[in-house]
């Protein structure tokens, strides 16, 4: 497959960028090198491989689910612009 100037234009259009009349050819020929790109990475055979997030295979770090800052309230809401009986005080948004 092979991109024309006329198609390389029409691919500069729809993207929105503007490209001068003498820039379409280098434009045409980087499209065509990516497309030659996509034709080579379809021949390579992908049977059997399974999908990657990633290069190298990542566990998530895990913890123990406990409290281990609490009791802060009182120096929470101390920040607030406007608390109330310990809690955040929010201005009514729904009549």
């Amino acid at each position: 497959m092979s991109i024309t100037e006329a198609e390389a234009r029409k691919v500069a259009h729809l993207a929105r960028i503007a490209v001068a009349d003498d820039a379409l050819p280098a434009l045409a020929a980087e499209l065509n090198g990516i497309l030659h790109f996509m034709e080579q990475l379809n021949e390579v055979d992908v049977d059997g491989v399974e999908p990657m997030t990633g290069v190298e295979a990542m566990r998530l770090k895990r913890r123990a689910d406990v409290v281990t800052d609490g009791n802060m309230a009182d120096r929470i809401l101390r920040t607030a612009p406007d608390a109330r009986e310990g809690f955040f005080a929010v201005p009514k948004v729904v009549e």
